[in-house]
């Protein structure tokens, strides 16, 4: 209690910045990974190889790489920045939003696959029919096919997003002042490690558990029924 009385509001501080960094990059990697899904089924092969490429690099390559070459790479050396050069706060929003793009990129990887499975549990008679009434590809997937495999695919996208959530610990190697940061400097000045431990886990359940919970409902409430 001691440690909470202490710590109470850069704990409050370190967990507002996970979830904000959980939600931006949620919404990063469904975009992205929808687009890439459309991708792997688009009837261009190029579209089809440049997808299939992306899922197995970002797949493969582990995400502590993608977050350092994003501040290495990316604004060290070919010099990006995502934040006003002139702000008092550059550094801290500039590496936030490099970690944002890097966990992104990331996962969008996953959710690509996630949806191009719920694209297969669509029945091809229904995309057929699509194209006999004069509808494009773009136009099929977004009214016919895409309703339909989100629905399918609602409990592994939750399963993606406590990956994610769990995931934002690796901003901290960048200076990103979440949960994990906060973790790191509790145990380097106190030395009840086992207590400070305890908190943050059970911080991270009480952010993934009822994410588990609310995802498992909605799966079970928007099954396609076959």
């Amino acid at each position: 209690m001691d440690l909470l009385a202490k710590y109470h509001q850069q704990l409050l501080a370190a967990f507002s910045t996970t979830v904000t960094l959980t939600v931006m990059s949620a919404v990063g990697a469904l975009a992205l990974g929808t687009v890439l899904s459309a991708m792997r089924v688009s009837p261009v092969p190029v579209a089809r190889w440049i997808g299939a490429a992306y899922v197995m690099v970002f797949r493969n390559t582990p995400l502590t790489l993608i977050i350092i070459f994003c501040s290495f790479g990316l604004y060290q050396t070919m010099g990006v920045r995502l934040a006003a050069g002139g702000s008092p706060t550059f550094i801290v929003d500039n590496n936030f939003r490099l970690a944002v793009l890097g966990l992104s990129s990331y996962t969008a990887a996953f959710v690509c696959e996630s949806l191009r499975a719920g694209i297969n549990t669509v029945p091809i008679g229904q995309a057929e029919a699509g194209r006999s009434l004069g509808l494009t590809f773009i136009q099929n997937l977004r009214t016919i096919v895409l309703p339909q495999a989100f629905r399918a695919v609602v409990a592994p996208l939750g399963s993606v997003l406590i990956a994610l959530t769990k995931n934002t610990t690796i901003a901290s190697v960048i200076g990103v002042a979440e949960a994990s940061l906060l973790m790191k400097t509790m145990i380097e000045n106190e030395a009840a490690i086992f207590v400070v431990g305890g908190i943050f886990a059970l911080g991270f359940i009480l952010l993934t558990l009822p994410t588990g919970l609310v995802f498992g409902y909605l799966g079970r409430r928007f099954e396609v029924l076959q």
